[in-house]
């Protein structure tokens, strides 16, 4: 999936690059950047559960399609920083000794910060401005519910707060428009806390750790 999506991304940005001309979509200290995005996110999902069921690698997260915005603000020509907002569902079902258990849905707030550095645009190359960056990421989990009742009682998501790497790049439009492509790796665990409709209760120590495949556009204040 994470290679279908980026080949897309590739063939609609690359038509669009022969539009942009020499000087235009100048980054410059004190410049606000604001883009929206098509980003998908696809989890690197891994958990170990242990109480009333233990095992390695038990639970399947699957991946989302979601809009995002972010709101980039230049410190100098070339240093930035970027706040990233968005919220994504995501399905959790048990896989290996448990497939077939549904865990219901969750969704995550991950706001995440980065600190960027944006190389000079590349005027050989229709003066695209490749960039990137590293922060911090913190995620709520909310909106647990639709688990299967027969198995599950209550499933309670623990925040997260982890790493965040970034790389991208802007194709310039205009001397204020730009189309984003823009990739990111964020790390987030989370510790699940599931009762059984038994009575039972099971932990799990859960990796989310998705990647976040974005295309989009920007404007530049």
């Amino acid at each position: 999936m994470k290679k279908i999506l980026l080949s897309a991304a590739v063939a609609a940005l690359i038509p669009a690059s022969a539009m942009a001309q020499d000087g235009m979509f100048k980054k410059s200290a004190g410049d606000i950047l604001l883009r929206g995005r098509a980003v998908a996110v696809v989890p690197s999902e891994d958990a170990d559960l242990t109480g009333a069921v233990t095992g390695n690698d038990m639970l399947s997260i699957d991946a989302s399609v979601i809009p995002e915005l972010d709101l980039t603000y230049f410190l100098t020509d070339n240093i930035a920083v970027e706040v990233i907002a968005g919220v994504t569902p995501h399905d959790v079902d048990g896989k290996n000794a448990l497939t077939g258990v549904d865990f219901g849905k969750v969704w995550l707030l991950p706001p995440t910060v980065t600190l960027q550095y944006h190389f000079d645009p590349i005027e050989q190359i229709a003066g695209i401005s490749p960039y990137v960056g590293a922060g911090l990421n913190y995620t709520y989990f909310f909106g647990a519910d639709d688990w299967n009742e027969a198995v599950v009682s209550d499933v309670d998501y623990g925040s997260s707060w982890g790493g965040a790497l970034q790389a991208g790049v802007d194709i310039p439009l205009t001397a204020n428009w730009a189309l984003n492509l823009d990739v990111k790796k964020v790390w987030i665990n989370s510790d699940v806390d599931v009762t059984l409709a038994g009575g039972g209760k099971v932990k799990a120590d859960t990796d989310i750790n998705p990647w976040l495949v974005g295309v989009g556009v920007g404007y530049k204040f």
